[in-house]
C-alpha cells in the first residue's frame, strides 16, 4: 500500500487545491442525495399522500412547524418540485464532479508519464545495457494504464466513503440502536471478505507477471521476424501465443470469478441482513414505522455503495503490483541518474574540442561484481582534428572505448579527460554529446520520411542542407531516384532500405548535425568498395575540421588514420601510424592485416 500513497501523494502535489475541491464537492452531493432521500417521505406525508407522526422523525417535525407557521402552501406538485430541484441540483454538482475528476486524473496521468520518460531518458547507459526494452514498453503503457485506473479506483472509493458515512450519520440519527445492529453485520461481513482481496491481490501479481512476458515474447519476434520467416519459425512462435493467450485468459476469468463470488456473498447478505433488520425494528425493538421506512430506504441505498467499496477495493488490489512496479522502475533510474532533462536545454555555442581527448589508467567491468574487465589500464590519447582508428578482434573491448570516449560510460578506476578536464560533470556530458555525431554500425532510422529523420538533429534545415549532407554520404543519387525523393516514408528502422542505404542516411544525419567530434562505428560496414572508397575520400577531405574517431574491421579504409589504436582483450597493446604498425612484423595489426590480406604470418 505505500507505493499507492506514493502516488497519491504525487497526485496532491500535480492537482492541489482541485483535489480539496473535488472532496468538498463529493461532501455537498451525499448530503443533497441524502436530504432527498430524507426528506420525501416526510413531505408526501405533509400533502397527505398517506399519514405519518412527524413527531417521531428528527428535523422534520421542526420543519413541518416552520411550513405551518408560513405562508407557504405545500401541494403534490410543489413538493415534487422541490425535490426534483434537490436532486436535479445533485445530478448538475454530479456532472461536474466527473469532469473534475478527470482533469485531476488525466493531469496526474500526464505528469507521472512526462516524468519517468524524462528519467529514463536522463539514466546512464548501463541502465540500459541490464534492461530489456520490453520491459520499459510494458511499464509506460501497460503497468502506466493500470496506475491510473487504480488511482480512478481509489478516488471511486473515497467518493463511497464520504457518501456512506454521510448516510450512516443520518441512520444514525433517525435510529442509533437499528443502525449499530446494520453496521456490526457489515464489519463481520467486511472482515471475512478480506480473503477475496488477498486473492485479487495475488492475481495483480500474476498479471503483472504475464504481461511483461507478453510484451517480452512480442518485441522479440517482431525484432526477428526476418529470421523466423527465413527458418520456418512460425509454427513455435504461434504455440507460444497460443499458451500466453491461454494463461492471459485464465488469469482475466480467475479475478471475474473472485470479484463475481465476494459481490454474490455480498448481494445474498444484504437481502439476510434487510429482511432481519425489519424482523428486529417490528418485533423486538419496536421502531416506529415512521423511522422504519426512512432507515430502510437509506439503507437500500447505502448497501449498493457497501458492495461498490468492496468491489472497488478488490479491484485496487489487483493494480497495487502495476503501482508497486510503476515505482520500482523510478526507484531504480533514480538511482542511475545521470542527466536532468527537465527545464531549459544546454542551448548556446556547441563545444568545439581544441586539444584532444585523454584516457588515465581506465578500468571498466559491465558488472562490477564480476572478475573480467571490459577495459583494463586502458591510456590513449585522442588529438583534436586528427582522424583516429580503433581496431581488433570481436569483443576485444572497441565500442567500450567508444562509449567510453563518448561519455556514455563512466570508468571504475582512472579518468577521462576533455581538453585536460576530467569528464565527470553534467554540464560537459551534455555539451561534448551535443558536440558528437554517431553513426553505429547498426543504424537506426524512424518509421518516417527521409528528411524527418535527417532533421531530427536540426529541425531547421533548409533543402540544401539536406542535400549536401546527402551527397557527403553518397546518398543524393539513391534518394533522387526514390518514388517521394526526401519525403520517402522508409519504413520501421528504415527496412525498405538496403543496410548500406540505411548506413549513408545515418551518416548524413551525422553530418547535417556540423559535429565537432565525428564517431563512426563500423560506419561502412554495409558498403560497397566504390561507395566505401568515395565516403573514405570524404572524410579525408574533413580531415582537420574535425576529430574523427574510427572502428574498423576492414583496415584498408584506415590507411589515411593519424592514429591507429590496436585493442585485445579489453587492453591497448599497441599505438601508432598506420605505416608503422602494418611494419611490426609480430604486432597484432601486422597480423590482422595478413589475415584481411590473405598473406601468412
Amino acid at each position: 500500500m505505500k507505493d499507492l500513497f506514493y502516488f497519491i501523494r504525487k497526485m496532491h502535489q500535480v492537482s492541489g487545491f482541485r483535489l480539496y475541491l473535488n472532496m468538498f464537492t463529493t461532501f455537498v452531493i451525499s448530503c443533497l442525495d441524502g436530504i432527498g432521500i430524507y426528506m420525501i417521505v416526510p413531505m408526501l406525508s405533509i400533502i397527505g399522500v398517506f399519514q405519518m407522526n412527524m413527531d417521531e422523525v428528527p428535523l422534520v417535525s421542526s420543519l413541518f412547524a416552520f411550513i405551518e407557521s408560513s405562508s407557504i402552501e405545500l401541494n403534490l406538485p410543489v413538493v415534487l418540485a422541490i425535490y426534483v430541484m434537490i436532486v436535479g441540483g445533485q445530478a448538475l454538482l454530479q456532472r461536474s464532479q466527473m469532469v473534475l475528476n478527470s482533469r485531476i486524473l488525466q493531469a496526474f496521468v500526464r505528469s507521472l508519464r512526462t516524468e519517468t520518460y524524462q528519467g529514463l531518458l536522463g539514466a546512464k547507459w548501463e541502465f540500459f545495457l541490464r534492461k530489456r526494452k520490453s520491459d520499459f514498453h510494458h511499464v509506460m503503457v501497460n503497468e502506466l494504464g493500470r496506475v491510473s485506473y487504480g488511482t480512478s479506483l481509489f478516488l471511486q472509493m473515497v467518493t463511497g466513503v464520504i457518501f456512506t458515512v454521510i448516510q450512516i450519520a443520518l441512520a444514525f440519527w433517525l435510529s442509533p440502536l437499528l443502525t449499530a445492529v446494520v453496521l456490526i453485520s457489515g464489519g463481520i461481513l467486511a472482515i471475512f471478505s478480506r480473503k477475496f482481496i488477498k486473492k485479487a491481490g495475488h492475481i495483480g501479481d500474476k498479471t503483472s507477471e504475464l504481461s511483461q512476458s507478453y510484451f517480452a515474447g512480442i518485441s522479440d519476434h517482431f525484432n526477428g521476424i526476418k529470421d523466423i520467416k527465413s527458418n520456418r519459425l512460425e509454427r513455435s512462435h504461434i504455440s507460444w501465443f497460443n499458451n500466453m493467450s491461454k494463461e492471459l485468459e485464465s488469469n482475466v476469468i480467475q479475478l471475474v470469478r473472485v470479484n463475481s463470488l465476494s459481490q454474490f456473498i455480498y448481494r445474498i447478505s444484504s437481502i439476510t441482513l434487510i429482511a432481519g433488520f425489519v424482523y428486529l425494528a417490528l418485533e423486538v425493538f419496536h421502531t416506529p414505522a415512521e423511522q422504519l421506512i426512512l432507515v430502510v430506504l437509506i439503507f437500500s441505498r447505502l448497501w449498493p455503495r457497501f458492495i461498490g467499496i468492496q468491489s472497488n477495493i478488490e479491484q485496487l488490489a489487483t493494480n497495487l503490483p502495476a503501482f508497486k512496479a510503476m515505482r520500482k522502475l523510478q526507484q531504480e533510474y533514480e538511482q542511475e541518474k545521470e542527466l536532468t532533462l527537465s527545464g531549459s536545454s544546454d542551448g548556446g555555442k556547441q563545444f568545439q574540442l581544441q586539444e584532444g581527448i585523454e584516457c588515465r589508467q581506465v578500468n571498466y567491468r559491465y558488472d562490477p561484481k564480476e572478475p573480467v574487465f571490459a577495459l583494463r589500464d586502458i591510456n590513449v590519447y585522442i588529438p583534436a582534428n586528427r582522424m583516429t582508428a580503433i581496431v581488433g578482434m570481436s569483443g576485444a573491448g572497441k565500442s567500450t572505448l567508444i562509449d567510453m570516449l563518448m561519455g556514455l560510460i563512466q570508468p571504475e578506476r582512472g579518468q577521462v579527460l576533455i581538453d585536460g578536464v576530467t569528464l565527470r560533470d553534467e554540464k560537459q556530458l551534455l555539451s561534448l554529446r551535443s558536440a558528437i555525431g554517431y553513426v553505429a554500425q547498426d543504424p537506426f532510422l524512424f518509421n518516417a520520411s527521409i528528411r524527418d529523420n535527417l532533421k531530427l538533429v536540426d529541425p531547421y534545415a533548409e533543402d540544401t542542407e539536406l542535400w549536401n549532407a546527402l551527397k557527403f554520404s553518397v546518398s543524393d543519387e539513391f534518394v533522387r531516384m526514390l518514388p517521394q525523393g526526401l519525403d520517402t516514408v522508409i519504413g520501421d528502422r528504415g527496412i525498405r532500405l538496403s543496410g548500406g542505404e540505411r548506413q549513408r542516411i545515418v551518416l548524413a544525419r551525422a553530418i547535417l548535425k556540423r559535429p565537432s567530434i565525428l564517431v563512426l562505428d563500423e560506419a561502412t560496414s554495409a558498403l560497397d568498395s566504390e561507395n566505401e572508397r568515395l565516403i573514405q575520400e570524404a572524410l579525408d577531405r574533413l580531415k582537420g575540421s574535425m576529430t574523427i574517431i574510427v572502428i574498423a574491421h576492414r583496415l584498408s579504409t584506415i590507411r589515411n588514420a593519424d592514429q591507429v589504436i590496436v585493442i585485445e582483450q579489453g587492453e591497448v597493446i599497441q599505438q601508432g601510424g598506420y605505416k608503422q604498425l602494418s611494419q611490426e612484423a609480430k604486432g597484432k595489426f601486422r597480423q590482422l592485416l595478413n589475415y584481411q590480406t590473405g598473406v601468412n604470418s
